[in-house]
């Protein structure tokens, strides 16, 4: 038990390594920040060109998008952008590249979610709205689509806490996001201590947003 102790939870290494990770988790956040809004709008982007276009044409290339980024993994999105788009003469900072490989990535997943809540509002919604003096665009502004919102704000929240966990594989471009500097403490001390300190910290911040997940999907449950 010492033994598992000392190598999992040591505390003399959790001291040592805490203001590193600290400023890896401000890393962390901030690319969160960026990368959840970006995939917000590009998946409701998709998800009105999937449902107002009248361009078949237009709705099928979304749909071929939403598939492909949905099956394609996000690091290797992330490994091909960084570091294959300078063979086309096109050399992204890191930054850029995770933002742009998220954006890609999270607005198919985002995208379907919002789709789903713009299906599940009915029809006579926008037959009203419009019946006021409404254009099409603002009877989706202000009618249509804050009731989709509703609809899907659970797995909205539930995407976007996955996306927080994914923001690991900004690792692979070298951005000092909470797990690289855990894994380079982990390194140089030749101990798995900063991992999981790495993982209670995750844990710290993650299970307010997963209790407010499971609060919001029972009061979906009760209010069907």
């Amino acid at each position: 038990m010492d033994s598992f102790l000392n190598n999992f939870f040591n505390i003399e290494v959790f001291q040592q390594v805490l203001p590193f990770l600290l400023q890896g988790l401000l890393t962390t956040i901030g690319l969160s920040l960026l990368v959840i809004p970006l995939g917000l709008i590009g998946g409701l982007a998709v998800a009105l060109l999937a449902t107002q276009s009248k361009s078949q044409s237009m709705r099928i290339l979304i749909a071929v998008y939403v598939d492909v980024f949905r099956a394609l993994p996000p690091l290797v999105l992330l490994i091909f952008i960084y570091f294959g788009f300078p063979f086309l003469g096109i050399d992204l900072p890191k930054l850029l590249a995770v933002a742009l490989g998220f954006l890609m990535n999270n607005a198919a997943y985002y995208g379907e979610i919002f789709r789903a809540g713009l299906v599940s509002v009915p029809l006579g919604q926008m037959e009203a709205a419009r019946s006021t003096g409404l254009t099409q665009r603002q009877a989706l502004a202000y009618v249509v689509v804050p009731q989709a919102v509703r609809n899907v704000l659970p797995d909205l929240l539930s995407n976007s806490i996955e996306v927080v966990k994914l923001t690991t594989i900004a690792s692979v471009v070298a951005l000092p996001e909470l797990l690289r500097v855990a894994r380079d403490a982990q390194a140089l001390l030749y101990n798995p201590s900063p991992i999981v300190l790495a993982a209670l910290i995750y844990l710290a911040i993650l299970w307010p947003l997963v209790r407010l997940l499971s609060r919001l999907e029972h009061k979906n449950m009760m209010t069907r």
